[in-house]
């Protein structure tokens, strides 16, 4: 079974999905795809509500480090990069070419930068903090405003980058 859960955000609504084992999807989201579930019952569980009091809590600066049971699904090689992206401290970034570093496979940035696209449990796994090898912002799912909000909420030092 899926749990759901929603926060509001500075940034938008965000989801919060879990099973059983441990958090699956975190997701920024419009609000109306939520109201089209609204007919539906949706229901959260206790890893739910635990992902969303500490979201609330990263987005009033009052949480640095993430202690989530993870369920994310993905191939062997995302997992290395989403475990790498883990180890990116709050407050600083890394380049595609870091990670690629980081999991012992330096030519691997085309495909850390699809891994980092495709992480589904945004902000705890922090894909945001990966930025381009020249400073400059790089994609992400919930747009590069978000990223930009992520990374200034952080306190991420350098060149601003839009």
């Amino acid at each position: 079974m899926t749990y759901k859960q929603y926060i509001t955000s500075p940034q938008g609504m965000v989801e919060v999905c879990a099973n059983e084992k441990g958090i699956t999807a975190i997701t920024f989201v419009d609000k109306s795809d939520v109201q089209k579930e609204s007919g539906e019952h949706i229901q959260g569980n206790a890893i739910t509500q635990e992902g969303c009091d500490q979201l609330t809590a990263y987005f009033n600066k009052r949480l640095s480090s993430f202690d989530l049971p993870l369920n994310a699904t993905g191939t062997d090689f995302q997992k290395r990069v989403w475990q790498a992206l883990l180890e990116v401290p709050y407050g600083q970034t890394a380049s595609y070419a870091d990670i690629a570093t980081a999991i012992e496979n330096p030519k691997s940035v085309r495909a850390v930068g699809m891994a980092n696209g495709r992480n589904p449990v945004a902000i705890v796994v922090p894909c945001h903090r990966i930025i381009g090898s020249n400073k400059t912002l790089t994609g992400y799912a919930g747009g590069l405003e978000r990223k930009q909000y992520l990374l200034n909420l952080e306190g991420a030092q350098g060149v601003l980058w839009l």
